[in-house]
């Protein structure tokens, strides 16, 4: 388990008109804006940023609607509205809902009618729930669909169009309440039996309240009808349901489900299940010796596809995806499609500015020959969709290019995708694709009049020898106006995971560092995904260890470059990152500062305390009491005596993924005993998603902090903060 997982050109004609959107985030040809000198970016740039997620494209491929994503007017949190742009780029975007909380756009068959969620603003507390709305295409306001108890999301439509399937966790008490028939007081005090009961983000969980399966009427008419239709529930019981999709009949509801009561005792595993869409006996349909994902059906409904991620026997610490297909028939096993790629299915690249607290579907598509399918892969730092056979399981390139399609959906025969593609340059770009030629036509380039402004650069691409000749895949970002006869700070920022990789994608966080003067070097060492199962699954039982060298092989690397000032290193990480960070400065006095975000100082106190368990024997072959040896030899807490670097600690106060308790708080106790120079800034309020998907004040802060460390202990700048009151 991981640790942590366009505009066209302008007509002269609309160019004044057009002008006018430029406040609202959609990009205008840079011809149009004129030359200006650009400027370094900022931190608080973060502020204007614009992210497009879930992109869904019109049963007829003629339009797209999206998620737009922007920063509210307080800085505190994310505003969300749904916004519509024609795929043959002859007019701009525009706003389709108002917003602030709407997401999860979903077409009707027919292309007449709009399904989304609409939730309560997050100053009014969730407990309500979000609810599903319908907009009618041809005009109108749209108007609530369902009123369910706790709320309802994950909607999908029927083949005819006339029910749509959704989930709810809602329990019969909490229908109760909404009825007015229940107690007056629920109690808060809670009942603890399960080893995970609480998850990162997510809070606390309640195992009386699984997600189940729900169906609600469309109505008929485009309108409003006078009484709201009546949901019915489909499942029930003490296993939860997710990942729905119908039949292509219509007759059943497909989904993915862990029918076990306690699987954290077992390997991780989730089967393919389908139910009558009248409700009835759970019949299972796949099941692999691991865990399905993300399932299709095939045109003529006989096949599904799916992602599915073997166990590997005995246990690794990491599991390579694979693409799958079996027969919509109970009991056939299914045939792994991609079991002689040694890259991954389905796999994000690591970066800072994915749309945030918005889903970013990676569907698996059946192309209108009922024979092949588009899915995403990762290799090398890159993500692109790529075509296979599922009769012969041959693979031939759709996208290619550094960078990462973060996110796409398809029209029902797959000819066309609307897809959001992102760079080391470019936050996340909308696209629509032709998949028989391979063309793209931008559609929507949100943040192209800030980026316009910027003065960013490209970073560049190395591979380097490790201690033991293993090639190791870095990058590096430059100051923009980089001199190579110049020496330079460094900074050293280490990927979490441990199995995940950095990669051709935006990262906020480097370009303005290398905007302060710092080169940035980004490296994906061994245990790293995206270079095969191998690579990924070597550090198990042994990490931190050679992945530690690799990263100060890199460094090497660069020093040898002669641009770098080996007094002025400095190193940073988070989650998977911050425990090498913390390692790192117990096993060499060579960086002149540090910065350990989200980190682990003690293994066994995280296997204690993280939001899952560590039951199985992935990273440790037993409990802490069974081996303390090991969890004491590979903590960095057994060795802070060792540590001389200046060392700050950031910690989110809600993150449970890494606990602080187990990470920031003991490596500052430690230090403050040693009267050694360290520093802990703590943010109230945040999860193991800081960097990604925090508050933007708390994410500009969190930058701001990063570097102030390093200009006060790199650059000898006086920063008062960090000084003892």
């Amino acid at each position: 388990m991981s640790l942590f997982s366009s505009a066209k050109r302008l007509r002269p004609a609309l160019t004044v008109a057009l002008l006018g959107l430029a406040g609202l985030g959609i990009g205008l040809a840079p011809a149009s804006l004129g030359a200006a000198p650009k400027r370094l970016i900022t931190e608080k740039d973060l502020f204007r940023f614009v992210w497009i997620g879930d992109p869904q494209i019109s049963p007829d491929g003629r339009k797209v609607v999206f998620v737009r994503v922007t920063v509210d007017d307080k800085k505190e949190g994310y505003d969300t509205a749904l916004w519509i742009v024609p795929t043959d780029g002859g007019a701009p975007a525009r706003p389709l809902t108002a917003g602030p909380r709407d997401s999860s756009p979903r077409w009707s068959p027919d292309g007449a009618r709009l399904a989304f969620v609409r939730s309560p603003r997050e100053s009014q507390g969730s407990e309500g729930g979000g609810q599903i709305y319908l907009l009618a295409m041809d005009g109108g306001e749209p108007w609530r669909l369902t009123d369910i108890a706790r709320g309802a999301g994950s909607p999908a439509w029927s083949p005819d169009g006339k029910t749509l399937a959704f989930t709810s966790n809602a329990n019969p008490g909490d229908l109760a309440k909404k009825k007015g028939t229940a107690e007056e007081r629920e109690s808060d005090v809670r009942v603890v039996t399960r080893a995970v009961y609480r998850m990162n983000g997510a809070g606390y969980l309640d195992p009386t309240r699984p997600g189940h399966l729900w169906t609600v009427a469309v109505p008929a008419v485009n309108a409003a009808p006078a009484a709201m239709p009546a949901a019915r529930q489909i499942t029930s019981g003490e296993f939860a349901e997710s990942k729905l999709a119908w039949s292509n009949d219509g007759s059943r509801i497909l989904f993915t489900s862990n029918r076990v009561k306690e699987p954290y005792y077992a390997d991780q595993d989730s089967d393919l299940y389908s139910v009558a869409a009248t409700g009835g006996e759970i019949v299972r349909v796949a099941s692999i010796e691991g865990q399905i994902e993300n399932f299709t059906s095939s045109p003529d409904g006989r096949r599904i596809a799916f992602k599915g991620t073997l166990n590997g026997e005995p246990v690794r610490s990491y599991d390579e995806a694979d693409l799958f297909v079996t027969d919509a028939a109970a009991g056939v096993p299914p045939r792994n499609l991609t079991a002689n790629y040694n890259y991954e299915v389905d796999a994000g690249i690591t970066g800072d500015q994915h749309a945030p607290r918005v889903d970013s579907p990676r569907p698996v598509v059946w192309l209108r020959d009922g024979r092949s399918v588009i899915v995403q892969t990762a290799e090398r730092g890159s993500a692109n969709l790529t075509i296979v056979d599922t009769e012969t399981g041959k693979r031939r390139p759709l996208t290619q290019g550094k960078q990462e399609v973060t996110s796409y959906s398809a029209t029902p025969d797959g000819s066309r995708l609307a897809v959001v593609i992102s760079t080391p340059t470019v936050i996340g770009d909308l696209y629509v694709l032709d998949t028989a030629t391979g063309q793209r036509r931008p559609l929507v380039r949100p943040n192209e009049e800030l980026f316009a402004e910027l003065d960013l650069t490209e970073p560049e691409e190395i591979t380097y020898a490790s201690f033991d000749g293993k090639p190791i895949h870095a990058w590096v970002q430059k100051p923009p106006g980089f001199e190579p006869s110049k020496k330079y700070p460094l900074i050293l920022n280490i990927h979490g995971g441990p199995h995940s990789a950095y990669g051709f994608t935006f990262d906020h966080e480097f370009q303005w560092m290398a905007a302060k003067g710092y080169v940035v070097l980004y490296p994906n060492p061994r245990g790293s995904s995206t270079y095969g199962q191998d690579f990924g699954n070597i550090i198990q039982y042994k990490y931190p260890g050679d992945d530690h060298k690799d990263l100060m092989a890199g460094v090497d690397e660069l020093i040898k470059r002669g641009y770098i000032d080996d007094k002025k290193l400095g190193i940073t990480g988070g989650s998977g990152g911050g425990i090498l960070t913390n390692w790192a400065i117990t096993q060499t006095n060579r960086f002149a500062a540090a910065v350990a975000q989200r980190s682990i100082a003690d293994w066994a106190s995280f296997w204690y305390t993280a939001d899952f368990s560590q039951f199985t024997p992935s990273w440790f072959r037993g409990a802490p009491w069974e081996d303390p040896k090991d969890y004491a030899a590979r903590s960095p807490i057994t060795f802070a005596d060792k540590i001389t670097t200046p060392l700050m600690l950031i910690e989110g106060e809600a993150d449970y993924r890494t606990p602080s308790t187990a990470g920031g708080e003991q490596m500052f106790r430690a230090l403050k005993y040693l009267k050694k120079p360290v520093v802990m800034v703590r943010f109230p309020g945040e999860s193991h998603e800081l960097s990604r998907s925090g508050r933007p004040w708390h994410r500009v802060e969190r930058l701001e902090h990063i570097v102030g460390w390093f200009d006060k202990y790199l650059q000898g700048k006086n920063v008062d903060a960090y000084d003892v009151p």
